[in-house]
């Protein structure tokens, strides 16, 4: 079990009461609805970005014989719009994250968010965040997230977008992902890592985690962090620092913000753990960021 993850989200979601809400809210397909373990929702927090003006909804990718679902929002009539990968939470490509996709794709991005678990498991059928973790998430060898992710950015290029300006973005689960996926794929400019944990014990399936990578970055990586996060204490973030700086020039780059008081997900908008000042800034700092380095 990613214990990091379980004891960080947790307290954030309000789970104790939440089993008759859940009921409604599994969602059906890529991009819409809820997963059950995220619930309650906070509607009267949560951003709805519409996709007028946009190329939005549920695509396929194709990996080697294996057909994965993905989120796309674009442009509408745009070629050559710069890449960005979203990568979703442990509760997989749901309204929230295909509402970020859609956010980029008005800044002008090629956005697509790649259901990663879906070899494993759906993420939407589960009502408990442990057991999701264990039965799903856990499970999921980080070669394999690799492996789609050059996918997803193959096929992108083959939709007419400028896969030479790629970056990559993910939240919690999805932020560990970003890491590894910057010092992975040498085509990857930019990356920003929304509180994704940064240490662990190597195992078969994740034989290395984010500081033990942090050395060989191609892009450098914003790293956006609470400073109340209880699954990532701050002396693992001093530990990415002391490793980023011995590293290559993309590491050297990379930097962090903390955010003072901000516990984990604290951009996800549609639960308690979101603070708005925080979400704000971080998703300011991300487009510069991404802007400053070609990705755009």
């Amino acid at each position: 079990m990613l214990k990091e993850e379980f004891d960080a989200l947790v307290p954030a979601t309000g789970l104790a009461d939440a089993t008759e809400t859940r009921r409604g809210f599994v969602r059906r397909a890529v991009g819409t609805g809820f997963a059950a373990a995220a619930l309650p929702v906070m509607a009267q927090t949560a951003i709805k970005t519409d996709s007028v003006g946009l190329v939005a909804g549920e695509v396929t990718i194709p990996v080697g014989d294996f057909r994965m679902p993905a989120y796309r929002a674009a442009p509408q009539g745009k070629s050559g719009a710069p890449v960005v990968l979203v990568i979703s939470e442990i509760f997989g490509v749901h309204e929230y994250i295909a509402d970020v996709a859609r956010r980029f794709a008005k800044a002008g991005y090629f956005a697509i968010a790649p259901e990663l678990f879906v070899r494993q498991g759906d993420p939407s059928e589960y009502g408990e965040i442990g057991k999701l973790i264990l039965e799903v998430v856990s499970k999921v060898p980080d070669a394999q997230v690799m492996a789609d992710l050059d996918a997803a950015l193959a096929w992108a290029r083959g939709q007419g977008a400028d896969a030479g300006r790629a970056g990559v973005t993910g939240f919690c689960w999805g932020g560990r992902i970003t890491w590894l996926y910057s010092a992975h794929n040498p085509g990857i400019r930019a990356g920003v890592a929304w509180y994704g944990r940064l240490v662990g014990q190597p195992s078969p399936l994740q034989p290395a985690h984010p500081v033990d990578v942090a050395g060989r970055l191609n892009g450098p990586v914003l790293g956006l962090y609470g400073e109340k996060d209880t699954g990532i204490p701050l002396d693992t973030v001093d530990r990415m620092k002391a490793a980023l700086a011995a590293g290559s020039p993309a590491a050297r780059q990379s930097e962090f913000v903390i955010y003072p008081d901000a516990p984990h997900a604290f951009h996800a908008d549609y639960r308690p753990s979101y603070r708005r000042e925080a979400a704000d800034d971080g998703w300011r700092r991300c487009l510069e960021w991404f802007r400053a380095r070609g990705v755009a």
